[in-house]
């Protein structure tokens, strides 16, 4: 129903659709002013978060400046998943139960517990990661479309998942759906969705 209704609004236009797995971490937004990373915080209530900053400055894939390729924007407000891969996250609670400590009941927990630390010391050490998929605010350089956005990401050194596909029909959407979940539990990450 909803292919029928983009289709019927779109007057029949060739349609395509960009399929991306959903991770299960902790949604983080960062702001790039002159392509440099002013600050970072929490998605919060939606309107007001926590300033995290500090916290994301020690996770290695964040880039503290943008690479110039194709115009950097004057600002760009990214939103992107912190999480932790699976063999970091196993390696991460067996240092925990050895130190006598309480294992974290799952990555997405581990993540989110690690990015709300007051010290960003206690943050550093931990196997965090994190891949961009969404622009809330952009000022400078113009987007036709998300695939686009997707496509500009790296350029600018913004880590996007691999594992991102796109459809123009039900059917391609399925077969995209179908390979995800056969190969979810080989993912070096969780997911909870497309």
């Amino acid at each position: 129903r909803f292919i029928d209704f983009v289709k019927r609004e779109t007057d029949g236009q060739k349609v395509i659709f960009v399929l991306e797995p959903k991770f299960d971490g902790f949604s983080v937004e960062l702001v790039y002013e002159k392509g440099e990373f002013k600050h970072g915080a929490t998605r919060g209530d939606g309107e007001t978060g926590e300033d995290i900053t500090r916290n994301l400055k020690t996770i290695h894939s964040i880039p503290l400046r943008l690479r110039k390729e194709n115009g950097t924007p004057d600002v760009l407000s990214v939103r992107g998943e912190v999480f932790m891969r699976k063999q970091g996250f196993q390696q991460l609670n067996k240092a925990r139960i050895e130190k006598g400590e309480e294992p974290f009941a799952n990555a997405r927990n581990a993540a989110a517990g690690s990015m709300r630390q007051l010290d960003p010391k206690n943050v550093a050490d931990k196997p965090l990661d994190i891949l961009f998929y969404d622009i809330l605010a952009v000022e400078g350089v113009a987007f036709e479309s998300h695939r686009e956005v997707l496509k500009r990401f790296p350029q600018w050194g913004l880590k996007t998942d691999a594992n991102n596909g796109q459809a123009s029909s039900i059917e391609e959407i399925q077969r995209y759906h179908n390979t995800l979940a056969e190969k979810r539990d080989a993912l070096e990450y969780d997911i909870d969705g497309i």
